[in-house]
Parts: C-alpha cells; sequence; structure tokens
C-alpha cells in the first residue's frame, strides 16, 4: 500500500508517518508545502498521478484561526480548494481521501456534544473553509473518511501545551479562558486510529479526540501539575479575554464533540486527554 501524506511538517502529519512506518508500511510519500503545492490543481494531478498512491492522508491546513480573517480568499484555496484537487485526483486513481476538519464547523453554542450529523454553522473563516472543505471531499470522493478534531497538540509544531510551559518561564500567574469547554487531541493517538481507518472501507464522517471535556483553564492547570510548575491559573471569560486581546476571531465556547460515530464503526476511542498530556509530556522531556 502506498500512502501519501500532505502537511508533513506540521504536528499530525509528522505524526502520521511516524506511525505509518512504526506498522511497516515502508512506500510513505511525506510532502509539505515545498514538494507540493496543494492549491495548484494541476501540480496536484501531476503528482498524485505519476505517484498513483492508495491512500491520501490530508493533514495539510491553514490553521493560524486569527490570521486566517485577515486573508479569507488565500485560506478558502488552501482549506477548501486544497482538499478538492486532492480528493479529485485521489478518485481518478482509486485513492482513498482522509481529509481532516475540526470542531469549527459548529456554532459552539450550548453544553451538548455535536454529533457527526449535527447542523453546521461556522463563525470564522477558518471553519468557513474547513467546512467548504469537507464538502468538496464529499462530492469529488466516495471513498473518504472525514474526521473532526479539536485542541490538536502534538511532537512536531507549536501549540497550547508548549505555549503554557514557554509562559511558565517568564510568568507566575496567568489568564485563561474558563468557559470554552472541548478535548484536547493527542495527535499520536489520532495518528494511530487513522491509521486503523486506511486499512478499512468504513468510509463516512467521524469525530476523533481524546475522551473527556474540559475549559482551557483546565488543560492549563493539568499541564502545570503534571510539570511540577508554581504557575496560578486565573480563569477568565472569553469576553474578558477578547477585551483584552482584541482583533480575534470568534472562538465556539462549546467544542464538545460526540465519538458515538467511532463506536458505530468499531473503531477504538482514543485514551482521555490527560492520560495523552501525561505521555507527551514524558515525550517532550518535561
Amino acid at each position: 500500500m502506498r500512502i501519501l501524506v500532505t502537511g508533513v511538517k506540521g504536528q499530525l502529519g509528522f505524526d502520521c508517518v511516524r506511525e505509518l512506518r512504526s506498522r511497516g508500511f515502508d512506500d510513505v510519500i511525506g510532502v509539505d508545502v515545498e514538494e507540493l503545492d496543494i492549491t495548484d490543481e494541476k501540480a496536484v494531478r501531476d503528482f498524485i498521478q505519476s505517484t498513483k498512491p492508495d491512500v491520501v492522508m490530508h493533514n495539510a491546513a491553514w490553521t493560524a484561526v486569527d490570521k486566517a480573517e485577515q486573508f479569507k480568499e488565500r485560506v478558502y484555496e488552501v482549506n477548501a480548494l486544497g482538499a478538492k484537487y486532492l480528493a479529485e485526483a485521489s478518485a481518478e486513481v482509486g485513492a482513498k481521501t482522509v481529509y481532516i476538519s475540526t470542531d469549527y464547523v459548529f456554532p459552539g453554542e450550548g453544553n451538548v456534544a455535536y454529533d457527526v450529523d449535527s447542523k453546521t454553522c461556522p463563525t470564522s473563516v477558518y471553519g468557513s473553509t474547513k467546512l467548504a472543505g469537507e464538502a468538496f471531499v464529499r462530492a469529488a470522493n466516495a471513498k473518504h473518511f472525514i474526521v473532526r478534531i479539536s485542541w490538536a497538540f502534538g511532537f512536531n509544531g507549536n501549540n497550547f501545551v508548549k505555549t503554557m510551559l514557554r509562559l511558565s518561564e517568564t510568568h507566575s500567574e496567568l489568564n485563561v479562558v474558563s468557559d470554552q469547554i472541548g478535548s484536547p487531541t493527542y495527535t499520536a493517538d489520532l495518528a494511530r486510529l487513522l491509521c486503523d481507518m486506511i486499512v478499512t472501507e468504513k468510509y463516512g464522517t467521524y469525530h476523533a479526540t481524546n475522551e473527556g471535556f474540559c475549559s482551557w483553564a483546565d488543560f492549563a492547570k493539568e499541564i502545570f501539575d503534571l510539570s511540577n510548575l508554581k504557575v496560578l491559573v486565573k480563569p477568565t471569560t472569553t469576553e474578558e479575554y477578547m477585551r483584552i486581546n482584541p482583533n480575534q476571531a470568534k472562538r465556539p465556547l462549546n467544542s464538545r464533540l460526540s465519538k458515538t460515530s467511532l463506536d458505530l464503526a468499531g473503531f477504538q476511542r482514543l485514551p482521555s486527554w490527560q492520560d495523552a498530556l501525561k505521555r507527551y509530556l514524558k515525550e517532550i522531556g518535561r
């Protein structure tokens, strides 16, 4: 099985390649923007036609949520059209498509976990472009896995955990949002699930995060506790945080995602986010 992985310099792409190789997949092609511009339709088609992968694991995306508000057209090219071109080219060679989406496709209201068929209504450029990417993938390739995740953290790249650890070096207390609720997702755990998926034909839309819900403030406290760092976390509301840090994209207050879709397909859920964080801190030497 030949597998093409996009976004290999990012958190998930890096872990997908690592997991695939640990499972004995020796025909793995990893690319980032230097090797393949996913917004160039001809380049994408030519690349897929020449390499003829059996699976395309599409992890590359514009994930800078705030900056996305300033560059709407470019973000659409990356998150929506890039997914479209890859899914269409994949279908032409009979390859499966994996597309990573986000909790941002939902309005982020209430306190009930969103199911895969819950009504979508993104409130940011990032969310709307990822939702458009989903639609393109579904239309282009019947052999697709659309996997929505939230609050990703992994070895390769920047994330909330690394930010908190860095800030702890210069701050004894931090204001952290406490009214946004969701689930952290350790990309090493997610990569294992994706590798389980691609050897099946259980196509469709899934939600995949580590188990359990928390606020960003809860997440920060756990990071500091497990790292034995004396940093006071001061819970703050999103409204207060936006007042201190204006010009940001709207964040969903409710990022809870139901994992019933995994259960119905017979896939194993990811471990708890606390367990994942312990393993991650060990991985990065903390």
